[in-house]
């Protein structure tokens, strides 16, 4: 029971640990810098030394989407490195297993990724292809 009890108060704190806590990223390019909070929200957003006036439309959306997915993804993974001790079974008790947690599930295939680009080409330059192509589309019609 005293195992018990003290793994619910560990969970306590390590939930209001996260409560209070947030991710800041700057873009690639170091045009944007961006602020998550614990859930992933966004709570801030900069833009950097004026580099946004000489960006096209699409090229700040990508700098903006590609630093919130990696501040996004930073603190995914804050949250998971919080709650791992929780997830292996207890040495005292062999009856507490530990949580059996899909992180996948909740925050999505990519938290578990290493971070190392995959060949070809990088999501956010598929996004500023993506928006690219969709400003001609229009134009065309």
């Amino acid at each position: 029971m005293a195992e018990l009890e003290a793994t619910q108060e560990a969970v306590a704190r390590a939930e209001a640990e996260l409560r209070e806590a947030s991710c800041t990223v700057r873009s690639r390019d170091r045009a944007v810098e961006v602020t998550v909070g614990h859930q992933g929200e966004l709570t801030a957003l900069r833009f950097l030394d004026g580099k946004y006036r000489t960006m096209t439309a699409g090229e700040l959306a990508g700098s903006v989407l590609e630093a919130a997915e990696r501040a996004r993804t930073q603190m995914a993974r804050q949250v998971m490195e919080t709650f791992e001790p929780f997830t292996r079974p207890s040495d005292a008790v062999p009856e507490m297993t530990g949580v059996d947690v899909d992180w996948r599930a909740i925050f999505g295939p990519s938290v578990l990724e290493d971070g190392a680009e995959r060949p070809g080409q990088r999501r956010s330059e598929r996004l500023r292809d993506e928006i690219h192509e969709d400003a001609e589309d229009e134009h065309d019609v």
